[in-house]
C-alpha cells in the first residue's frame, strides 16, 4: 500500500477556473499528498492563478496543446514515487483518490473505473461501452472503463510509456492499454463520478475515432498477431471457400481465390515477424 506522501497529483486544466479551487482544497482536506501539481494548458481564464492561490505548484503551457501534453508535463515534473493524475473539472472526489492511492504497491496502475450512469449522455456511454469491448477484446481481459482519466501508477512505469502517449485525450487509453500488454499488474477501482462543472472538451464524433486508432496503434505495438491473426484468418476462410465453390461448380480454381489464400499468408507471416519484434522490446526488461 502506498502512502500519500509519496504521491505526486497531477491536474491537467483547460479553462477550469470555476471548479479548480474546490478540487485543490479537497485534496488537501483528505491528506498530505507529496505534491499537487497544476498544469495550466494555455487558459484563457483565472485556472492558473486561482489553483497558485490554492496552494498547488502551477506549471503553465504558453498555448493550448492538449490534455495528453499537459499529462506529460505533470509526469516529468512530478517527484515522488507514484503518481495520481485527477481531472480539474469536479468529477472525482477525495475520498475515491484514497482508495486508488491504496491499491498501490500491489498494482502498477489503478484506473477509477466510472459506473455507466456517472457518464454523461447516451451517446458517450454507448462509445464508450463500445471502445470497452473492443479494448477486452485486444488485450484479452475485462476494461470496465478505458478512458477513465482518474488513475494512479508507478511513475518510473509511466516514464517507461512517456513516448507512445498522444497530446490530445486518448492519453488514459494509452497508459491502459499499454500497462496490460507490458504486463504489469493493472486494477480497476469502482468509483461514482460527479456531474463536471463546465463543459466537456471531448467530442465522441471527433475523438471516436481517434481513441479507436489509438487503441489499434498500441495493441500492434505490444500484441500484434491480436490484430493481424483474425484478418489472416477470414481471408483464408474467404478464399478457401470461393475456391471450393468455383471447383465444385466450375471445375477450376479462380484467380480471385488464389489472391485471398496468398494475403492471408503474407498477413499472419507479417503478423509474426511483428510479434518477434515486439517481444524484442522487452527483452531484457522487468
Amino acid at each position: 500500500m502506498a502512502e500519500t506522501r509519496s504521491v505526486s497529483v497531477v491536474i491537467p486544466a483547460f479553462n477550469e477556473a470555476g471548479a479548480i479551487a474546490g478540487v485543490i482544497g479537497g485534496l488537501n482536506a483528505a491528506a498530505t499528498w507529496h505534491e499537487i501539481i497544476v498544469i495550466d494548458d494555455g487558459s484563457t481564464d483565472d485556472t492558473g492563478a486561482i489553483a497558485t492561490q490554492a496552494g498547488a505548484r502551477v506549471i503553465r503551457h504558453p498555448y493550448t496543446k492538449g490534455n495528453g501534453a499537459a499529462v506529460k508535463s505533470g509526469i516529468r515534473a512530478a517527484t515522488g514515487e507514484y503518481l495520481m493524475i485527477i481531472d480539474g473539472d469536479g468529477q472525482h472526489q477525495p475520498p475515491d483518490a484514497l482508495r486508488l492511492v491504496a491499491r498501490l504497491g500491489e498494482y502498477d496502475l489503478v484506473v477509477g473505473a466510472r459506473s455507466g450512469e456517472t457518464q454523461a449522455g447516451s451517446a458517450r456511454r454507448a462509445g464508450n461501452s463500445l471502445l470497452n469491448r473492443l479494448a477486452s477484446y485486444l488485450t484479452d481481459r475485462p476494461i470496465p472503463d478505458l478512458t477513465s482519466g482518474f488513475r494512479a501508477a508507478r511513475r518510473e512505469y509511466l516514464v517507461e510509456f512517456l513516448h507512445l502517449l498522444p497530446n490530445g485525450f486518448s492519453t488514459p487509453t494509452t497508459t491502459t492499454l499499454a500497462f496490460i500488454k507490458a504486463g504489469y499488474n493493472v486494477a480497476f477501482e469502482p468509483i461514482h463520478a460527479q456531474p463536471r462543472v463546465g463543459t466537456s472538451k471531448i467530442r465522441l464524433s471527433s475523438d471516436g475515432p481517434k481513441f479507436l486508432l489509438i487503441m489499434l496503434r498500441i495493441v500492434t505495438i505490444f500484441s500484434p498477431l491480436r490484430i493481424f491473426a483474425p484478418i489472416a484468418g477470414l481471408s483464408m476462410a474467404a478464399g478457401l471457400g470461393y475456391g471450393i465453390v468455383s471447383v465444385v461448380w466450375v471445375s477450376k480454381i479462380p484467380n480471385g481465390a488464389v489472391l485471398l489464400i496468398m494475403f492471408s499468408v503474407v498477413v499472419f507471416l507479417v503478423g509474426l515477424i511483428s510479434e518477434q519484434i515486439s517481444a524484442l522490446r522487452f527483452k531484457g526488461t522487468g
